[in-house]
């Protein structure tokens, strides 16, 4: 008896693999989009809650005759930045510049986010209550500019102080 394989056996092993391939391939590569855009989805809901609850958390000590609402420089929204002082006298600004969610605290300047694609601050006043409702949006490109993760925050905050 002859040890081996027939010209038959190769060719039905070769289509099997052919076919596994074929079909595997795709398979793990929507898999591993999908793994990729929940990461950056989770990446992108943590931004926005630690960025958002710094604002609100400093904003609540602010003066409500101090607000400013306005915009960084003319290539930038409108209503995207905030300048106010607190009560105890620290002066604060948060801004959107480009892509970039800036927090400026007296001289110190840093960048809360990298992803930001808007930012609005509205300021409502009603009789003794000032609001000030922010509103962001963070986005993150993936795959080559295809798809997009996004995620909208929006917070109103109660000022108190005046």
């Amino acid at each position: 008896m002859k040890k081996g394989y027939t010209l038959t056996e190769l060719m039905a092993v070769v289509a099997i693999s052919g076919i596994l391939i074929a079909v595997g391939v795709p398979v793990l590569n929507t898999v591993n989009q999908n793994i990729i855009m929940a990461k950056t989805r989770l990446t992108l809901q943590q931004d926005a809650r630690t960025s958002m609850s710094l604002i609100t958390r400093v904003l609540k000590e602010a003066t409500a005759s101090s607000i400013v609402i306005t915009r960084h420089n003319s290539s930038q929204m409108f209503y995207s930045k905030i300048k106010f002082s607190t009560i105890d006298g620290k002066n604060y600004e948060f801004y959107q510049d480009g892509k970039n969610l800036v927090m400026k605290d007296g001289n110190i300047t840093r960048v809360l986010s990298s992803d930001l694609r808007y930012l609005a601050f509205t300021l409502t006043e009603s009789s003794d209550l000032y609001i000030v409702s922010i509103s962001m949006t963070l986005e993150r490109y993936l795959f080559s500019g295809k798809r997009k993760a996004l995620h909208m925050a929006s917070e109103k905050v109660m000022v108190m102080n005046d």
